[in-house]
């Protein structure tokens, strides 16, 4: 594959449009939708020659690599005028957060539990 089509590529997955989705209106409310993007990239060269061996090879090369990740970050609301943003509730998490909470506060009644078993036995 060519570098600069990859390269050519790339841009256009990372396009404003696919921050921006179509709005949509009804009822007099138009609503925007937002992703967050992120992406990564690669790239990759060659030439020269090995040396040495029965069998020298000619060398060359190719590379290549792209990445994007895409996830809803919220959408713009325009009523009567007036722009509001409502952000996108990440339910994934917000449970996440609720298992480690769980977990820590967990840990912590087992400690203190465990010292105060200790102080009442030293009685």
């Amino acid at each position: 594959m060519d570098i600069m089509k990859l390269a050519e590529q790339a841009g256009d997955a990372t396009a404003v449009s696919r921050v921006f989705g179509e709005p949509v209106t009804r009822d007099g409310v138009t609503v925007i939708p937002v992703a967050k993007i992120s992406g990564g990239g690669g790239g990759g060269s060659g030439s020269g020659k090995r040396q040495g061996g029965e069998h020298p090879d000619t060398g060359e090369g190719a590379g290549g690599g792209f990445g994007l990740r895409a996830a809803p970050a919220g959408v713009f609301v325009i009523k009567d005028g007036e722009v509001r943003w409502q952000p996108a509730l990440d339910v994934n998490r917000i449970v996440l957060g609720g298992q480690i909470v769980g977990i820590v506060l967990l840990l912590t009644v087992r400690a203190v539990t465990r010292l105060l078993t200790r102080r009442r036995g030293r009685r």
